[in-house]
């Protein structure tokens, strides 16, 4: 378990909090990058795939918990998307 690791996790998973926020106070897609979110998802992905296959630490749950407010965030964008388009 690397504390560097830990620290980079924590950082990232500070901001997702405020993204989601945005997101749905904004009701719109406008500033937000469907493709940027889902690079970032499947980078959590490939955290856990690592943390299940290689070499398994509680860092797994960080990896797991950021991977979830992204993936949080996704959804927001398909609903903002569709509070766009009606």
């Amino acid at each position: 378990m690397s504390i560097y690791e830990i620290g980079m996790l924590l950082c990232f998973g500070a901001a997702w909090p405020f993204s989601i926020a945005k997101s749905y106070r904004a009701r719109s897609t406008k500033g937000k990058s469907l493709f940027f979110l889902l690079v970032i998802l499947l980078g959590y992905a490939f955290g856990i795939l690592n943390k299940l296959l290689v070499r398994f630490d509680k860092v797994v749950y960080l990896y797991a918990l950021n991977g979830l407010m992204v993936a949080t965030d996704v959804v927001l964008w398909f609903r903002n998307r569709h509070l766009e388009r009606a």
